[in-house]
């Protein structure tokens, strides 16, 4: 398993300039095609009522897809996100909530994932689904 500290170190990967998950404190800590790993601050990502943001969980969940979906694509196809589900169980109102994507679906022209987003006590606070379309990378990308 690679561990990483900033994804855009991965040849599968461009995150190019002003990335959200900049903005929202995600971290990438480690990946391989089945299974990657990210976390995020719940500071600075609240909703008024000092929840995390259900939103926050949405981009958690899209940011840690995505690479995977990246990764089993590369290089020859990239991937774009096409459907989000995320069901919300329990709040967080502070420290940092990880999220682990694993494989549902991995095809040629579509990848599907899991991603279970947990408090810093383990427990549940959010479940999702991702789906990505695998695209033909683009000539002279």
């Amino acid at each position: 398993m690679e561990t990483v500290n900033d994804p855009a170190d991965s040849p599968a990967v461009d995150f190019g300039d002003e990335q959200l998950t900049e903005r929202m404190g995600i971290q990438i800590t480690s990946w391989d095609p089945d299974r990657v790993v990210g976390t995020m601050p719940v500071k600075g990502n609240r909703q008024p009522y000092g929840l995390l943001h259900g939103g926050a969980n949405a981009v958690l969940a899209e940011t840690l897809g995505s690479v995977a979906a990246a990764l089993h694509g590369a290089p020859e196809r990239i991937a774009v996100g096409l459907e989000l589900s995320c069901t919300h169980h329990r709040a967080a109102r502070e420290g940092t909530v990880t999220g682990v994507c694993t494989p549902l679906h991995r095809g040629r022209t579509t990848a599907t994932y899991e991603i279970v987003i947990t408090d810093e006590d383990g427990k549940r606070t959010c479940s999702a689904r991702l789906t990505c379309v695998l695209r033909e990378r683009p000539p002279g990308e």
